[in-house]
């Protein structure tokens, strides 16, 4: 016989026992075993878990100890004991989020108690978990690989920003790994000139870069979409293939055809030109650093501007051609039909692709590595490998591969996030399902 009151005057405790250990309510009170042993499951394994879990979190604190007596294989390796310490933080994450879960399951069972004021069968249990249990297990493969290869490699990538994971001293397994708090950003921001001036000298260019790269390729397309729309010619189509061809063809080809052609010694475009007796000497377009900057927008005009010729094109037919004919009717020329009406309606349609492209471009890898490789050289170039085309995502792989300092790498990755996230934010929220409630 069931002596659970229904009045709602057990409610604290049936939390009290549910916070004690996990499904504790549900087989004691609510007589719901499915749940009950499946909470109770959840809390038995993680308590078996448990000394290994403590083992790995303090790992996690000391990232090991230097033991230069032991062969290398069996030294503390710092590296794995900070991912199987993220790892271990995300799984009892996972197991804080069930605990929680099934404390409000009780809950919400014990109210739905009082209403009905009877207790659900076994069976009705059995299909009601079945029936919750379902989208779960469907979503749970996904979850978790999230967790495991975006979510853990994210942390441990801000992570290694506050310790000293860089050659030739602190490289594992030969050397332990330790934390130095911020350390890193302010050698960034200020403490190292070196590293510094690098740094910003780097982070400056790398927005100049996007915003040029962005705004050029976007009005560069516009004004060949206009031309094609009111030229009238009848081989538009035909221009409209031309044009495309540098976006259709990979970057990597392009981008090491022009930088061949662009040789300061034996390119095409030097030869030719002083073949036609344009110029006396040749000319180091990639050689210098402002002209190296000033080419790399050009050509990365060349290569992008057809996305966003075939992107404003198709904005344009959507618009009425009743606004045209009444904005003729009232006596509006070309020119003022394209500022008052064509642009104002295509940048509020294309707006947030334009914020898309600006944080592309801010990683945009391939259209300065495989140009100029971050070159020409600059005066301190020699210590930090950051050149003068260098963008901070390229000199990223160059800290990384070439000089192993992982910690200033993470630095700049955890930079970069800061910089795009808000732009990423607003993305989301001018799409229609979050307008709508609907995520």
């Amino acid at each position: 016989m069931n002596t659970l009151p229904a009045d709602g005057s057990a409610a604290k405790k049936i939390k009290t026992t549910a916070a004690c250990f996990m499904g504790l309510s549900h087989i004691l009170y609510l007589k719901d075993y499915v749940k009950g042993i499946f909470f109770a499951a959840i809390e038995t394994v993680f308590l078996c878990f448990l000394p290994v879990t403590i083992k790995k979190l303090i790992e996690l604190v000391t990232l090991g100890s230097p033991q230069p007596d032991l062969p290398i294989k069996q030294r503390d390796n710092s590296i794995f004991m900070l991912i199987d310490g993220i790892l271990f933080i995300a799984i009892i994450a996972i197991f804080i989020v069930a605990y929680i879960l099934s404390v409000k399951g009780a809950q919400k069972d014990y109210k739905e108690y009082c209403r009905t004021r009877r207790l659900k069968n076994q069976k009705q249990n059995l299909e009601n978990a079945l029936g919750n249990a379902f989208p779960i297990v469907g979503l749970a493969p996904a979850f978790l690989m999230i967790v495991i290869f975006v979510v853990v490699p994210l942390l441990f990538s801000v992570c290694v920003a506050f310790t000293n994971y860089s050659a030739p001293d602190h490289i594992t397994p030969n050397n332990t790994v330790d934390w130095v708090g911020f350390q890193n950003f302010k050698d960034l921001m200020g403490g190292d000139a070196t590293w510094s001036i690098a740094f910003a000298r780097v982070a400056v260019w790398t927005l100049i870069w996007a915003v040029m790269a962005t705004v050029t390729c976007y009005f560069g397309g516009l004004l060949i979409a206009v031309l094609l729309k009111e030229s009238k010619i009848k081989i538009a189509p035909f221009f409209r293939v031309i044009f495309i061809l540098p976006y259709a063809v990979p970057s990597v080809v392009s981008m090491l055809v022009w930088k061949n052609l662009l040789n300061g010694t034996f390119g095409t475009v030097n030869r030719t030109l002083m073949a036609l007796g344009l110029m006396q000497n040749p000319i180091q377009w990639l050689g210098e650093a402002r002209l190296a900057q000033v080419m790399v927008i050009v050509i990365n005009l060349w290569a992008g501007f057809g996305y966003f010729m075939l992107l404003t094109m198709g904005t344009m037919t959507a618009i009425s051609q009743d606004m045209y004919e009444a904005a003729t009717i009232d006596g509006a020329n070309k020119l003022q039909v394209l500022g008052k009406i064509t642009l104002p309606l295509v940048l509020y349609q294309t707006l947030p692709l334009i914020i898309m492209s600006f944080t592309h471009n801010i990683n945009n890898f391939g259209a300065i590595f495989f140009l100029t490789g971050g070159q020409p050289v600059v005066a301190d170039s020699t210590i930090s490998l950051a050149g003068g085309t260098e963008l901070l995502v390229t000199w990223i792989y160059k800290l990384t591969i070439t000089l192993q300092k992982y910690n200033y790498a993470s630095v700049i990755a955890v930079m970069i996030f800061i910089v795009l996230a808000p732009f990423a934010i607003f993305n989301f929220r001018q799409t229609k399902a979050y307008k709508e409630g609907e995520v």
